[in-house]
C-alpha cells in the first residue's frame, strides 16, 4: 500500500504552524519583558539580583612616625528615597504604594523638620531650611523618583542613624523607600599639613593620585572582594564568594610637631613685608637614617595667602645658587687643587672672567680683597670660589663635573614620586649643548646646573653624616592591625662621598659660616649648641623671560645641620622672591634657626615612654571589632587593647573624630566606654 502523500505534507504543515506560532509566543514575551515590563526587571536587577557585587576594601592608614594619624578613609553615605514600590504582583504593588504614599505625606512636616535638624545650613535659618527639605522631598515625590538624593552632600554615620530613627524613614527600604549606599572617604585629620607628600585621591574613581598614596598604592589599596545574592525562603541573601583585604596601614617618616612649626616659621617670614615670597620650601632630615621629618610647600595663593599646590621641593629644578659653592670647594680640597691655607685676591668685588664680570655681592662697597679658603665659604665670595674652580680645572672641566658626581652631586636620588625632578649637570664633553669657557666659573657658584632642594639637602647630609650619603626617606615601616611586618631600611647612595682629611676640613668652613660668617642668623649665638651650615642667593629665570625681564626674582637659602659637634638632624630653607633685599642668611636663616630649636628642645623634654623603641609593637587577641551591632553604636566602644587600625575603624564607624599618640595597642581613651555619643565628638587615643 503506497503512503498517503497528501496526510504527509498535512502533518508537516501542523507542525511548522505550531513552532510558527510557539516562536511568536517566545518573541512576544521576550519584547514584552524588554518593554512593558523593562522597568520593573531594571529596578529589580539594581536593587536584588546583581552579580559578582564588588566588596570594597578598607584602604590603609597613612601615620606619622609617632603613630598619629595623618590620612584615613572614613565611611560616609548619600542618602536616597525610592518614591515608586516596584512589585510583580499589582495588588501587592497598589497597596504597598498606597501606604508609602499616605505615610510620606502624613509626616511629611516632621520629617522636614527634623532634616533640617540633623543637617543644619548656616546660610539659611532653620525654618528656611526646614522648608528646603521639604520642597526637596515634594520635587522627589512629583518625578516619581526611585533613587533621589534627599541631601546633596555626603552625611555621616551619625547623621544616617538618626535619618533611619525618622518615620517612613525607619521602615525597611522595600516598605519606606529610604536607603543610602556607603562611600568610603580620605580624610587628613591634620588638615593641608604635607598635604602634596602625602598626596590624594581621585574623587571619581578613588584611584591614588600622587604622593605617598599612590607610590604605595599597592600596599595601602588592599584587594576587593565580590558576592552575589541567593533566594533563599523568598528572601534574597548575600553571598561572599572572595573576601575583601583591606590595605595595610603605612608609618611614614613625617614628625606632625616638626611639620607644623615648620611650616608656620616658614609662612610667617613668607608673609613679612620685605619678602612677600612666592614659594617657601623647607625640608628637614634626620642625618643617620635619611628620614625625612618634614617637608613643606608653601605657594603663595591668589588670596595672598599660603597653601600646599606641588610637591615644589621634590619636583622644580632651580640653579641652586651659593649653597653649591660647599661642592665645588670640597672637590678642590680632595684633588689637592686648595688647602685651607690657600688665599685668593678678590680684588674690588669685580673680576673679568672669559668676557664676563664676576662680581661679589659687596662690589659697591670695593669687594673683599684677600680672602682665605674658610673666609671664601664664610663671606661667600663669588670671585673666591671662581677663581680657585678656574684655575684648577679649565683645562679639564669635565674633571671638575666628575669629580662632583663622585661626591654624589648631581646623582638621581629615584624618590618614589610621579613628577620627580632629577638633576641637570651639563657635561662639557657632550654633544648636545655647548660649554663655554665662561660655563666652569659660573657654574662653580651655582648657576648652569639644576637640581631639586631636596638634592642639595641630600648632599649636605652627607657631610653631617661622617661622608656617607643616604637616600631621603618618607616611609618606615608597613603595618596590619598594630604589628610592624615590614621594615623599610635606610639605603645607602655612597659609603664615602670624600677623604676623611676633605671632611674635617669643609666641616671646620662650614661651622665657622655660622659662627662668624653670613650664616649667623641661622645660630643661637653659640648659646645652646652649634650650628654648620652655608647661604645661598640666586637670581632665577621667569621661564622664557629669562633673568633680565621685569623686576629681578631670586631663591634665597640656607642648608645645613644641627647640632655640629654630633649632628642629628640635617635641614634646608628657601624661598623664591621677587626683588631686593635678598639674602640667604638674613631671610632664611631664621627660620632655619627656630626650627632648629625647636626639635632640639623637643629632644630635650622627650619622656621615657616616647623613648622606648617606636617599632616594638604588640597587640594582644581581641574580639573583631568589626562585628558590633547597631544597638552598640550609639554608645563608645571600649578600644582598649585593641591595634591602632582596628580602634580607627570601629571609632571612624561611630562617627568620632580620632586623635592619635604612640604607635602599638590602646591603654587609654579619653572618653569612657559606654557613654553617650553625641554629635562631634572627639576621642583621644594614647597607644605603647
Amino acid at each position: 500500500m503506497k503512503p498517503d502523500k497528501n496526510n504527509s505534507i498535512g502533518r508537516f504543515r501542523i507542525i511548522l504552524i505550531l513552532m510558527c506560532i510557539v516562536g511568536l509566543y517566545i518573541i512576544s514575551s521576550a519584547l514584552y519583558t524588554m518593554l512593558a515590563k523593562r522597568d520593573y526587571w531594571t529596578e529589580v536587577s539594581r536593587k536584588f539580583i546583581r552579580e559578582n557585587i564588588a566588596i570594597p576594601a578598607t584602604r590603609g592608614n597613612i601615620y606619622d612616625c609617632k603613630g598619629r594619624l595623618m590620612a584615613g578613609s572614613v565611611p560616609e553615605y548619600h542618602i536616597y528615597m525610592d518614591y515608586v514600590v516596584i512589585d510583580k504582583d499589582s495588588v501587592s504593588r497598589r497597596k504597598a504604594q498606597a501606604w508609602r504614599d499616605s505615610v510620606f505625606h502624613a509626616t511629611l512636616d516632621s520629617i522636614s523638620e527634623e532634616l533640617a535638624r540633623i543637617f543644619p545650613d548656616r546660610r539659611r535659618s532653620h525654618k528656611a531650611n526646614t522648608k528646603w527639605f521639604r520642597d526637596r522631598l515634594l520635587e522627589g515625590k512629583r518625578r516619581k523618583s526611585h533613587a533621589w538624593r534627599i541631601y546633596p552632600r555626603n552625611a555621616t554615620y551619625i547623621q544616617y542613624k538618626e535619618c533611619k530613627e525618622l518615620p517612613l524613614f525607619k521602615e525597611t527600604s522595600y516598605k519606606g523607600g529610604f536607603y543610602a549606599t556607603t562611600i568610603m572617604q580620605r580624610k587628613h585629620p591634620y588638615g593641608s599639613l604635607a598635604s602634596r607628600t602625602l598626596g590624594s585621591l581621585r574623587t571619581d574613581t578613588n584611584a591614588a593620585k600622587n604622593g605617598l598614596e599612590l607610590s604605595y598604592d599597592t600596599i595601602l589599596r588592599g584587594q576587593d572582594g565580590t558576592s552575589h545574592s541567593m533566594k533563599v525562603r523568598n528572601k534574597r541573601v548575600r553571598i561572599i564568594d572572595v573576601e575583601a583585604k583591606d590595605g595595610h596601614d603605612l608609618i611614614s617618616t613625617i614628625d606632625v610637631d616638626i611639620q607644623d612649626m615648620a611650616e608656620k616659621a616658614l609662612v610667617a617670614k613668607l608673609k613679612e613685608n620685605d619678602i612677600k615670597g612666592e614659594l617657601g620650601m623647607a625640608i628637614v632630615m634626620e642625618v643617620a637614617t635619611g628620614e625625612v621629618k618634614a617637608i613643606v610647600n608653601m605657594h603663595r595663593g591668589r588670596d595672598g595667602n599660603y597653601y600646599e599646590m606641588k610637591n615644589s621641593a621634590i619636583s622644580d629644578l632651580m640653579e641652586p645658587g651659593s649653597t653649591f659653592k660647599t661642592a665645588s670647594m670640597m672637590l678642590a680640597l680632595e684633588d689637592g687643587k686648595a688647602t685651607l691655607n690657600t688665599s685668593v685676591d678678590c680684588s674690588g668685588g669685580i673680576y673679568p672672567m672669559h668676557g664676563r664680570r664676576m662680581k661679589d655681592h659687596n662690589w659697591h662697597r670695593g669687594g673683599y680683597g684677600v680672602l682665605t679658603f674658610s673666609q671664601i665659604l664664610e663671606q661667600s665670595s663669588n670671585i673666591g670660589v671662581s677663581r680657585i674652580i678656574d684655575e684648577a680645572y679649565s683645562n679639564n672641566p669635565q674633571a671638575f663635573v666628575d669629580g662632583l658626581r663622585k661626591m654624589g652631586v648631581g646623582i638621581p636620588l629615584n624618590l618614589p614620586f610621579t613628577g620627580k625632578g632629577e638633576p641637570n649637570i651639563p657635561q662639557p664633553n657632550s654633544k648636545i649643548r655647548y660649554w663655554s669657557k665662561s660655563d666652569l666659573p659660573w657654574m662653580s657658584i651655582g648657576y648652569v646646573s639644576q637640581q631639586p632642594v631636596i638634592s642639595t639637602l641630600t648632599f649636605y647630609n652627607a657631610i653631617a653624616n661622617n661622608g656617607k650619603m643616604v637616600k631621603p626617606k618618607f616611609v618606615k615601616a608597613e603595618m596590619v592591625n598594630g604589628q610592624i611586618v615590614r621594615e623599610f631600611p635606610t639605603e645607602v647612595l655612597i659609603e664615602q662621598i670624600c677623604k676623611p682629611s676633605t671632611l674635617k676640613d669643609i666641616q671646620f668652613c662650614l661651622n665657622n659660616v655660622v659662627s662668624i660668617g653670613l650664616g649667623r642668623k641661622a645660630g643661637n649665638g653659640g648659646k645652646l649648641f652649634q650650628v654648620s651650615g652655608k647661604t645661598g642667593t640666586a637670581q632665577v629665570a621667569r621661564g622664557r623671560q629669562g633673568y633680565h625681564s621685569g623686576t629681578p626674582r631670586y631663591m634665597v637659602s640656607f642648608c645645613g645641620y644641627f647640632p655640629s659637634e654630633a649632628p642629628k638632624y640635617s635641614c634646608i630653607v628657601c624661598i623664591v622672591k621677587d626683588g631686593l633685599p635678598a639674602s640667604g642668611g638674613g631671610q632664611c636663616g631664621p627660620v632655619f634657626s627656630q626650627i632648629s630649636q625647636f626639635i632640639m628642645a623637643q629632644s630635650i623634654n622627650r619622656n621615657s615612654s616616647e623613648l622606648a623603641d617606636s617599632l616594638s609593637v604588640f597587640t594582644p587577641t581581641y574580639k573583631n571589632p568589626r562585628t558590633s551591632t547597631d544597638s552598640d553604636l550609639a554608645r563608645i566602644p571600649d578600644v582598649r587593647g585593641m591595634g591602632a587600625k582596628d580602634a580607627v575603624y570601629v571609632l571612624k564607624k561611630r562617627g568620632l573624630d580620632v586623635r592619635i599618640n604612640g604607635t602599638g595597642m590602646v591603654t587609654k581613651q579619653s572618653i569612657e566606654p559606654g557613654t553617650e555619643i553625641t554629635d562631634k565628638l572627639c576621642i583621644f587615643l594614647q597607644l605603647e
